[in-house]
């Protein structure tokens, strides 16, 4: 799949997540300024040169702490890591640490779904 549709994509899954946890209460809204695609064009960017650059870092300096929890510890790296895209893009405000868990829980199902129904057959056989 191309540079330019997985960017979509993850934009579309941060928007969506954005939305569904704004319409349950959890603490993750689009604030004024910028409208929620804007801001989630944005996040997109700013998620995909941290999951280039720092998250690796981070899983290898937490690596024991996930042996021991039996990879659940990955569950709050990843929080961590979306609540630090987010605190870094403009037009996004977090309460708490459920939004961000919530947050990387759902856009995660969700990317993964829009990724598998968009990628071809021909990528799939790789």
């Amino acid at each position: 799949m191309n540079i330019a549709l997985r960017w979509a994509v993850s934009a579309v899954a941060l928007y969506i997540t954005v939305t569904i946890a704004s319409h349950l209460g959890l603490g993750l809204k689009v604030v004024a300024g910028l409208t929620g695609i804007e801001a989630s064009l944005i996040a997109a960017v700013v998620f995909a040169i941290v999951n280039t650059v720092i998250r690796p870092i981070v899983q290898l300096l937490t690596l024991p702490l996930t042996c021991l929890t039996f990879g659940l510890f990955s569950f709050v790296v990843n929080a961590l890591l979306f609540g630090l895209v987010l605190d870094l893009v403009p037009g996004f405000t977090l309460h708490g640490f459920l939004a961000p868990l919530f947050g990387s829980i759902v856009m995660g199902v969700i990317s993964g779904a829009l990724n598998t129904v968009l990628t071809t057959d021909k990528e799939k056989s790789r």
